[in-house]
């Protein structure tokens, strides 16, 4: 272990193997740090944080600090984090509102320089969150979704695993798993077939992904009719995802960019086969 003289660390918090807490660190009362944790310069880790091992947290970062809200709470939550999370300059990542409930952080996620994370906020594993990036209150982001630069995320909303989500992109719905969002619009544009690919998906997954993306932005089915369809023809496999997630829905959910009519799209069967065609006038966005 190795404790910086400049450092303040409570005689109350508890310290794992190898931990290592640089100059000017703030280790409040209360505080878990697990086995190799290595928290750089000017690092504050409030009361009430657990952080499991091998994390590290860089200059100025905050974890655990109280929310910000308009009627501050007596007894807030606590703050939750798991192994192996790279914490960049100036992150803040809030506890949650109330005693009982946590700010949870996944495992392996990486937080750029500035990001925010606020009150009773799930962030799963894996996820990438771009400088400037600033999530809500209660707000949920799936595994490995990542989100660019300056994003920001209302309160209470959802992002599904493997999501993308464009630089400056303002979320104030629902985003459905494997899609990507345009940053400009905010709007679905597609799937986010890089990050399938990168994942391991089979080619087998991801035709069947895309035929629930045609079922969902595509095929102008009433709103019970596509729930129906989604669950009789994906009844297995990462396809399957978008039924439960559609039904879990509270604040509505992100609508496609859509294409003008006449022009050209270009889908890929696979690498070697591409084909283009023309989307019909009649199509209409699902409600």
């Amino acid at each position: 272990m190795s404790i910086h003289p400049l450092a303040v660390v409570s005689p109350h918090a508890e310290l794992g193997n190898n931990v290592r807490i640089g100059p000017f660190c703030v280790v409040e009362a209360g505080v878990v740090l697990g086995d190799n944790c290595n928290l750089l310069g000017r690092v504050t880790i409030k009361s009430g944080t657990v952080l499991g091992k091998d994390n590290v947290v860089m200059e100025g970062a905050v974890l655990g600090g109280m929310p910000q809200h308009i009627h501050m709470p007596e007894h807030p939550g606590t703050t939750e984090i798991g192994n192996g999370n790279v914490f960049r300059e100036n992150v803040t990542v809030h506890r949650a509102l109330t005693a009982g409930h946590a700010t949870r952080i996944g495992n392996c996620c990486l937080f750029m320089v500035n990001t925010h994370a606020a009150h009773d906020c799930i962030v799963h594993d894996n996820v990438v969150l771009t400088n400037n990036t600033m999530l809500g209150g209660h707000v949920e982001v799936g595994h490995r979704a990542y989100l660019g630069g300056g994003a920001a995320v209302h309160q209470f909303c959802r992002i599904g695993r493997l999501a993308m989500i464009g630089g400056l992109a303002r979320v104030t719905q629902d985003v459905p798993p494997f899609v990507m969002l345009d940053g400009e619009t905010a709007m679905v544009v597609g799937l986010n077939r890089v990050g399938l690919r990168r994942a391991g998906f089979s080619t087998t997954e991801m035709l069947d992904i895309k035929s629930a993306y045609r079922v969902i932005y595509r095929s102008g089915l009433m709103w019970q009719e596509l729930l129906d369809t989604l669950r009789m023809e994906f009844v297995s496999g990462p396809a399957a995802e978008f039924a439960p997630f559609f039904s879990d829905g509270k604040r509505g959910f992100v609508q496609e960019r859509r294409t003008p009519p006449g022009a050209i799209v270009r889908l890929r069967r696979d690498d070697a086969d591409d084909t283009s065609f023309s989307l019909p006038e009649v199509e209409k966005k699902v409600g």
